[in-house]
């Protein structure tokens, strides 16, 4: 696979009519330098034009990940992203690492993670709109993370073999879900490790949900297993080890709607009468945390 030239192909991207608007506010962005906070909300502050930094970061919705504060502009993204890295944030340490972060959305978790002093961060996501929202915050937070407009698909033939591998909320979203996790496998190097989250179902025996045509009101998920149907599908990828970090379910604390999105979120996604159910009558979401050894 021919990795310069799908890069080549996806610059053109950024020229796209929605996008190019996009990247003209971003290169008449001030020089400067600012101070840059990574708690539960990243922070920068500094001299800045206020109105012109709010403008830009609302030309740029939705923004599903964060919170971020830029100057006196809070972005309040539709998911509190501080609530999942702090939840696994116990169960990894990147010093020193080559780490890739699969989906990686605007950076986020990238962002976060540069605490740990890793030898090389790599976000990989497919997402003009969500390239230009990482270089947004990147020109003030300045960082050394490589932004890949790739995907899972190509881990597996990068330049770089890595340590650690997130790939959080991505495995619901293939139609193959062991191919996907077999790219993931490739991805590592000797000995390395993934730190996965993927919905689930309650139950014991080795099956998964197979939704009609969407759940969640997302069409795009085609399978929502048992823990013990995601074990198996990890081993038979290769992985050695699988563990269980953690278990979680989505509530409208950590995903709702506010002024930085469009459209609906977690609660209209749910049965109006009974929240342990989507709007399609299925189990509602839950997420199990796992981390596996190659």
């Amino acid at each position: 696979m021919d990795l310069q030239e799908i890069r080549k192909q996806r610059e053109k991207w950024m020229g796209w009519k929605n996008i190019a608007p996009l990247r003209s506010l971003l290169d008449s962005l001030a020089c400067g330098t600012w101070h840059v906070e990574l708690g539960d909300i990243v922070k920068i502050s500094g001299e800045c034009d206020e109105q012109k930094v709010y403008d830009t970061a609302k030309s740029m919705m939705p923004w599903r990940k964060g919170p971020f504060e830029v100057c006196n502009t809070f972005i309040d993204s539709e998911w509190k992203s501080n609530i999942k890295y702090n939840l696994l944030r116990k169960h990894f340490d990147l010093k020193d690492k080559k780490v890739a972060d699969i989906g990686c959305n605007n950076g986020y978790y990238m962002f976060r993670m540069q605490e740990d002093n890793p030898k090389l961060l790599v976000g990989f996501d497919p997402s003009p709109l969500y390239k230009t929202q990482f270089d947004f915050i990147n020109h003030f937070v300045k960082s050394d993370i490589v932004y890949e407009l790739l995907g899972v698909e190509h881990i597996e033939f990068y330049e770089e073999k890595f340590d650690t591998i997130f790939c959080l909320g991505v495995l619901y979203h293939r139609s193959d879900p062991v191919a996907m996790l077999k790219s993931l496998y490739k991805g590592l190097d000797k000995n390395g490790e993934v730190i996965l989250d993927t919905f689930y179902i309650d139950g014991d025996d080795e099956i998964c949900l197979c939704p009609k045509s969407s759940y969640s009101k997302i069409p795009n998920i085609y399978f929502v297993p048992t823990i013990p149907a995601l074990k198996n599908w990890c081993l038979r990828a290769g992985f050695n080890e699988f563990e269980v970090l953690e278990k979680s379910t989505t509530d409208i604390n950590e995903q709702r709607k506010t002024e930085w999105i469009e459209g609906q979120s977690l609660e209209d996604f749910l049965d109006p009468n009974d929240t342990s159910k989507t709007v399609e009558g299925y189990p509602a979401p839950k997420r199990v945390y796992v981390k596996l050894i190659k």
